[in-house]
């Protein structure tokens, strides 16, 4: 069988799709709920592409091919089509990509990765961190007008972090010298950057009451990040910032355990259903329609496959090995 794509002649192979088609040839087809030997179904609508025979926008990843067809995947309206998708998704994703005090930070410090290692004790860590962003023992922060602490999530519930005090109190634990630096991770400032949107007074409420680290930090960053389909598709497809008000009604920052170093946060899902459709009694959906959820009894969570992370396109799902 022979179909076009772009007015370039492609024979198809056995039960091939039309997405798998136009990777073989080297179109990069973007997908979120779709994922090679995978059991799938369409729902993202971010992989459409035209079916120019009967000018219909279709779902690459679930469509075989016909005799004859001619598909169009780049054209404007296609592109339009994805970005909307992506849109709609976004409205549902909530998340920040990268720690708001980190992306401010003039100095170019990960405060959130500082943080973190101080609210572990790891305090050489924390101070190698600071160490590669300040020329110590000048701190940086003495003449700094902390838009750090302005930016800080925590400023939203009660109080933000004392930042500029805690790097103060780690500099004066050691001396600098004799302290390994350590290299920030890269923070991607160019990169579309996700939002958790506004904090619901009881979600005000249960993190006053549950977030108990040293620092008080909420480690606001997404430890899925990493690797994030949604993220790259959304830069891909220049979209600054979410179109839509948020839609979703998830409680913001719950992480749930599944096993071993493996977690789990419903309020990144965007119900693409990898997860559902590959792990046999595992993740199941909960409702349906708008109020639809991606859940995991306590009783499933010993069926869930090693690997099954691999698949989440966002950083719903994700292995965390501190």
């Amino acid at each position: 069988m022979q179909i076009e794509i772009n007015n370039i002649q492609v024979k198809i192979e056995d039960g091939e799709t039309i997405i798998e088609a136009c990777r073989r040839i080297g179109l990069d087809i973007p997908s979120l709920c779709w994922s090679k030997n995978a059991v799938h179904k369409s729902s993202c609508m971010v992989c459409a592409v035209r079916n120019l025979t009967n000018g219909q926008i279709i779902p690459s990843c679930t469509t075989l091919p016909t005799e004859g067809m001619h598909i169009d995947t780049e054209s404007d309206e296609v592109k339009g089509v994805r970005k909307m998708s992506l849109d709609l998704l976004l409205s549902d994703h909530r998340a920040d990509c990268e720690a708001p005090c980190s992306l401010v930070c003039p100095e170019g410090l990960d405060v959130e990765a500082m943080l973190n290692s101080y609210d572990k004790d790891n305090l050489e860590d924390a101070l190698g961190l600071i160490k590669h962003a300040f020329q110590l023992p000048v701190l940086a922060c003495d003449t700094c007008k902390a838009p750090c602490e302005k930016a800080c999530r925590r400023r939203n519930v009660d109080t933000a972090v004392s930042i500029r005090q805690i790097i103060k109190e780690i500099t004066e634990m050691f001396d600098a010298s004799e302290v390994k630096e350590v290299e920030n991770a890269v923070i991607e400032k160019k990169m579309f950057q996700s939002k958790l949107g506004r904090f619901t007074d009881g979600e005000k409420q249960r993190l006053k009451e549950t977030v108990s680290s040293k620092s008080s930090c909420l480690h606001c960053a997404c430890d899925g990040r990493s690797g994030c389909s949604l993220r790259q598709y959304a830069g891909d497809y220049q979209i600054k910032r979410p179109r839509y008000n948020m839609g979703s009604a998830m409680p913001v920052m719950t992480k749930e355990n599944i096993k071993g170093q493996l977690w789990f946060e419903q309020a990144k899902c965007i119900r693409c259903g990898l997860c559902v459709y590959n792990s046999n009694n595992g993740f199941t959906f909960k409702d349906r329609g708008f109020g639809m959820e991606v859940i995991l009894p306590e009783e499933n969570k010993s069926n869930v496959p090693e690997g099954i992370e691999s698949l989440c396109p966002t950083g719903a799902l994700y292995l965390n090995v501190d």
